[in-house]
């Protein structure tokens, strides 16, 4: 809960665009939703919620999260959802983020990795295709939304962080 307001101050256009589908975060939204991250943590539920920090300061620069169960996942695929604050962006943070989750999605039993892409987020692709992930197919999501779908195959003990 200590992240809460840190989080939200970062929270800006693009991020409320394409992952708060257009709703800004509020302070009460928010805490509930860290506490459903909390009780995914200590029940090991399908969710996995990290923060990205910036460790000379462990500053909050953004957030990085696993979901192994979604619509449109098969067995043993991890969605990777990402976003990182304004002052952050263009450091290779969410890069390295995303080789990081990989190596922990590998060690869950995680055995392909997807990261879901609006087509108009071209800064979202540039992550996915630095991370290792290649462009695999486009696909209509509930909200009627099209989302371009990134894959990598992850495989334990093997060091997906410099790949």
């Amino acid at each position: 809960m200590d992240d809460a307001d840190e989080h939200l101050a970062g929270e800006d256009e693009l991020l409320v665009r394409w992952l708060s589908g257009g709703r800004p975060g509020t302070r009460e939204g928010t805490e509930v939703y860290f506490r459903h991250c909390i009780e995914q943590w200590a029940s090991r539920g399908p969710l996995r919620a990290f923060g990205i920090r910036v460790a000379a300061e462990s500053t909050l620069a953004g957030y990085i999260d696993l979901r192994f169960e979604m619509a449109g996942l098969v067995p043993g695929q991890v969605n990777i959802s990402y976003g990182l604050y304004r002052a952050w962006r263009g450091q290779g943070l969410v890069t390295r983020a995303v080789r990081l989750i990989c190596q922990y999605a590998a060690a869950e039993g995680a055995t392909q990795g997807v990261i879901r892409v609006d087509p108009e987020n071209s800064r979202s692709a540039a992550v996915a295709r630095r991370s290792g992930f290649s462009y695999d197919k486009r696909v209509p999501e509930a909200d009627g939304n099209q989302c371009d779908w990134y894959v990598r195959s992850l495989a334990y003990g093997v060091d997906l962080a410099i790949m």
